[in-house]
């Protein structure tokens, strides 16, 4: 019997572990990463540390930079529109697709994203921004194409990084009636209407957040983000390699 490989196991965990912290804004884009405190918080050696990093940087998360370690990746206002741009066109055709094959179990997962959404505190932008992609990964796994929903998951890192770099709220006035729009859409199984109400969406959120990364633009005063503690044991807490 193939011996068990606890060590493969741990460096799993610690990827999906940081990779996580910096889809949900834990590491805000611009912050430096270190691999001797990311090993204490952990409790873990810096072996499956180093080669989380590495892996976060080829998944274009994190920039290494000479002397200076790793940081959370920022995006320029040209990025950000290019990713919009893709955005639009993609998100368009999730909802068009999804307007056509969703199943009845789709639409009881699309109704309870959306009503998460809709409750979530408005001053919580991190929670906002979670539940916000949530959302629109369930229309893209609705669509039930395989190929569109990893072109999803990549954009989505782009998204969240924007998201978190901007500390954009999700609920601008027209953004909720616009959920809803595409949401009717979708259920009424209307792939034209549902894929124009995606694409006024995403050019709608585009118009809000590519000004706000421009070298010229005014600072944005933005609330703290909640507080969490680290403190607590971790999971992996225990399991070095």
């Amino acid at each position: 019997m193939t011996e068990f490989e606890r060590p493969g196991l741990v460096r799993e965990g610690v990827y999906q572990h940081l990779r996580r912290a910096v889809l949900d804004g834990e590491f805000l884009p611009g912050a430096r990463l270190g691999e001797v405190e990311l090993g204490h918080l952990l409790g873990v050696s810096r072996t499956p540390i180093r080669e989380a990093i590495m892996r976060l940087t080829q998944d274009g998360l994190l920039v290494a930079e000479a002397n200076k370690g790793v940081r959370v990746r920022t995006l320029s206002a040209r990025e950000a529109q290019d990713t919009y741009t893709v955005r639009e066109e993609l998100d368009g055709l999730a909802a068009a697709l999804a307007a056509q094959h969703h199943t009845p179990d789709d639409a009881g997962s699309l109704e309870s994203a959306l009503a998460q959404l809709n409750a979530a505190q408005n001053t919580d932008y991190r929670e906002q921004t979670r539940l916000d992609l949530a959302f629109h990964r369930v229309i893209a796994s609705a669509a039930h194409n395989a190929a569109l929903s990893d072109l999803s998951r990549d954009l989505e890192q782009r998204i969240a990084l924007i998201k978190h770099q901007t500390r954009t709220y999700n609920t601008h006035p027209q953004t909720a009636q616009q959920h809803a729009d595409i949401l009717e859409a979708v259920l009424r199984r209307d792939p034209v209407r549902a894929r124009e109400a995606a694409r006024v969406h995403v050019r709608t959120f585009a118009r809000l957040v590519i000004p706000e990364l421009e070298p010229d633009a005014a600072p944005r005063q933005h609330p703290p983000p909640p507080r969490r503690a680290t403190t607590a044991p971790h999971p992996l807490s225990g399991e070095k390699k």
